[in-house]
């Protein structure tokens, strides 16, 4: 088997390597310069970890399963999101990408993880302690999780008609939000063009040229660059200046 993985500020990456690490395979973010299709097709099972955006999938995420749609058909699934709270059906709603009976979900699982919108007063950053018992947490989820895989025990979290409701009403303004967000970016007099945004934006969204900083209207609310930026000089459909900074779970 093989997982795919999309992480903006490490979250989705840490459980995905948890699942890798357990089941001694290999996972690759979506972010890479590789073959894919070469990937998927070599592997009967793929796993998928991304973070949930308002109890929906990640547009880059998205965007990825349809682009590789052919390759996955007749593939059993793994699903794992993180997420902030409660997502109701944040892993089932991965397999919307895909024409009905198409693919066959083994397992699906969700993880709760810190919290990376660092500029809603509503969900204040976690300290250090605090993300690292959400680690914890998380190596024993995955833990029970690979084990039951191995063990050919099917779970299937976010599927039941309860977590699916939940989830469609938590969802239903994200198509919404997501295009508003698009161009909900702000650049303040901080910047200093290093380019860290730049380089960083899964989506590029950012573009330096003649020592000014622009956006193309593609934002995707992953908080990356907002977290990322040295200056703190990036807002992100709030507008207004952070004042903390989420440091991810990689420490180091």
């Amino acid at each position: 088997m093989i997982l795919f993985y999309f992480s903006a500020t490490g979250n989705s990456k840490f459980v995905a390597e948890l699942f890798c690490k357990n089941m001694d395979t290999a996972c690759y973010s979506i972010e890479e310069n590789t073959d894919f299709t070469q990937l998927i097709n070599s592997d009967g099972i793929i796993g998928f970890c991304y973070p949930i955006y308002g109890s929906r999938v990640p547009r880059i995420m998205r965007e990825f399963a349809a682009e590789h749609i052919d390759s996955l058909k007749g593939k059993k699934l793994i699903i794992f999101c993180t997420q902030m709270f409660f997502s109701g059906d944040g892993a089932r709603a991965f397999i919307d990408v895909f024409p009905r009976g198409s693919v066959n979900v083994i397992y699906a699982e969700h993880f709760l993880m810190p919290n990376n919108v660092c500029n809603l007063f509503l969900t204040p950053l976690p300290c250090e302690k605090r993300v690292r018992k959400y680690m914890v947490q998380a190596e024993k989820r995955m833990q029970v999780a690979c084990e039951n895989i191995k063990n050919g025990t099917i779970r299937k979290r976010g599927f039941n008609p309860v977590s699916r409701a939940l989830g469609l009403i938590q969802g239903a303004l994200l198509p919404g939000i997501e295009k508003r967000a698009k161009s909900k970016v702000w650049i303040d007099d901080d910047c200093d063009q290093c380019g860290v945004c730049v380089s960083l934006c899964p989506v590029r969204n950012f573009e330096c040229e003649n020592g000014l900083v622009t956006t193309k209207n593609n934002c995707m609310m992953c908080y990356r660059c907002i977290n990322k930026c040295p200056k703190k000089a990036i807002s992100v459909f709030l507008r207004g200046k952070v004042k903390t900074q989420y440091a991810g779970v990689y420490f180091t």
